[in-house]
């Protein structure tokens, strides 16, 4: 008897077949899928069959994101050589081997109009990479973005940045002169909207003043501790600045420098007090912030400095509707600024339109409660007044609690509101 024949099995659809009847479609319609993926999967879509092994290769434009504690430096070698099109963004954490094709990678994707460049360290062992200076060839550039890295200095053939937008530049380390040439990027750059510059390190021992220029600037963030000789020219478009300088040091007017904001609507303000070096307090200001309705001070009421300063900028600010005030190494207070001592500092018009104070932080100090009695009887468009205390705050707030309850009000519709620990607000 003739062995059975074992009977066939139905073949299911494979993935190959579905995956040639997508390749049928028009080749716009694949790219506009492809570019919906991330790179990894554009790229995965080669082990789907024969006619999708390269597709992924001709791409009109990727976006390249790798980070290398995952991805091996030799991963954006095979891209950038196999893909031919255009790379918007190219977004890389850094660690010393692929530091070393840095120089490489930039010059490929200078010729390529990469247009946002994120570059940051990959800092275990506080590394920073030294930035090729081909990356001043990336003319296309909208955003650049730089993290724990040594700057080179300008090339003379350096013609700027004509569509950069965004410019954040955070614990990087210019050469001696370096503010030249921050000021030459910024000035070069006109659609630059939003600038940040923090930590930045300019080596050397002596600064000149120079000014930022940047007539489209909408937002702008300095933080450091040290006084580079900064200003501002005229920023009309200026919506937000964030300004934290852990203490302003030299002979330079301050009032000055924030003149140059005087356009701004949202201000976050952060300094050191200290009267030393000969430093002046600041008791008036050459320019009104018409435009600012949002505040943010990082102060305490324990010195005089601090207070005078806080009020000649609410004297300046008639537009002003959102008050916030977090006290920082306010802890001990070492003068008396009462409540006739606030009213005499208090002007005709001042806080006309102010709606909404918070204060976080607070130590129940007797200047602190002054200043809360002050707003109270003096804002009439007040909306609320939301407090809350430091969480090492060992004072009874029973007694000072019960003070600004009961105290009177210019606005009918104000409400005091406690929030508890300034953690938890």
């Amino acid at each position: 008897m003739a062995p059975r024949r074992p009977a066939k099995k139905r073949r299911l659809p494979e993935a190959a077949a579905v995956a040639d009847a997508l390749i049928s479609l028009p080749p716009d319609v694949l790219d506009e899928i492809l570019s919906r993926l991330n790179l990894g999967d554009a790229v995965r879509t080669s082990a789907l069959s024969r006619a999708w092994r390269r597709r992924w290769e001709s791409i009109p434009s990727v976006d390249i994101h790798i980070p290398l504690e995952e991805t091996p430096h030799w991963a954006v070698d095979c891209v950038l050589l196999r893909c031919s099109g255009r790379v918007r963004r190219f977004d890389v954490n850094l660690d010393e081997i692929s530091a070393r094709r840095l120089h490489d990678w930039l010059l490929v994707l200078s010729r390529r109009g990469v247009e946002h460049l994120d570059l940051s360290a990959h800092n275990k062992n506080f590394f920073f990479f030294s930035l090729p200076s081909t990356v001043f060839s990336c003319h296309r550039l909208v955003s650049l973005d730089l993290f724990a890295c040594d700057v080179p200095p300008l090339p003379p053939t350096f013609e700027g940045f004509p569509n950069l937008k965004v410019l954040s530049l955070a614990n990087v380390k210019l050469q001696p002169k370096g503010e030249y040439q921050l000021e030459e990027i910024v000035e070069t750059s006109p659609l630059l909207e939003k600038l940040i510059l923090c930590e930045v390190c300019i080596l050397g021992d002596d600064f000149i003043e120079w000014e930022i220029r940047a007539p489209n600037l909408q937002h702008l963030t300095i933080c450091s501790n040290i006084d580079y000789g900064w200003n501002f020219a005229e920023l009309p478009c200026l919506r937000s600045a964030v300004i934290d300088l852990w203490e302003y040091i030299g002979d330079r007017d301050f009032a000055k420098f924030l003149a140059g904001l005087a356009q701004v609507r949202k201000l976050r303000l952060y300094t050191c007090y200290e009267t030393v070096n000969g430093i002046r307090m600041i008791e008036s200001l050459p320019c009104t912030f018409n435009n600012l309705t949002s505040l943010k001070l990082f102060m305490h009421f324990c010195e005089l400095p601090p207070i005078l300063f806080m009020f000649c900028i609410l004297r300046r600010a008639p537009n002003l509707e959102k008050l916030k005030i977090l006290i920082v190494d306010g802890e001990k207070q070492k003068i008396e600024a009462n409540g006739e001592f606030l009213n005499a500092q208090w002007t005709d018009g001042m806080c006309a339109n102010l709606q909404i104070v918070q204060m976080a932080g607070i130590n129940w100090l007797p200047n602190e409660l002054s200043f809360m009695k002050l707003i109270l009887s003096k804002a009439s468009c007040l909306r609320s007044l939301s407090v809350s205390h430091d969480e090492r705050c060992s004072v009874p707030l029973e007694t000072p609690l019960a003070e600004l309850l009961k105290y009177r009000r210019a606005s009918a519709q104000a409400q005091v509101l406690f929030h508890g620990s300034a953690d938890e607000y």
